[in-house]
């Protein structure tokens, strides 16, 4: 899991810096992850996620594919 601490915020805010380059908002990220096969995925949730920068790995990769990210620079995160 991306947890506390450095990491967990830096990736929180590398997708929140891509929602907002792609105009998604988080009740469209939500929308689009209950495509995506995550159907119990509320506003709540992803605002929560996103504060806190905890969310695992496969939840990090399945937002960005739903933000429709085609790439991602790691250096970047």
């Amino acid at each position: 899991m991306i947890g506390l601490g450095p990491n967990g915020k830096r990736a929180a805010a590398f997708l929140k810096v891509e929602m907002k380059k792609a105009g998604v908002t988080y009740a469209d990220l939500v929308t689009s992850m209950k495509k995506h096969g995550f159907k119990k995925e509320t506003l709540g949730g992803v605002t929560m996620k996103l504060k806190r920068g905890t969310f695992n790995a496969t939840w990090f990769l399945a937002a960005l594919v739903a933000i429709g990210a085609e790439t991602v620079k790691l250096e970047a995160i």
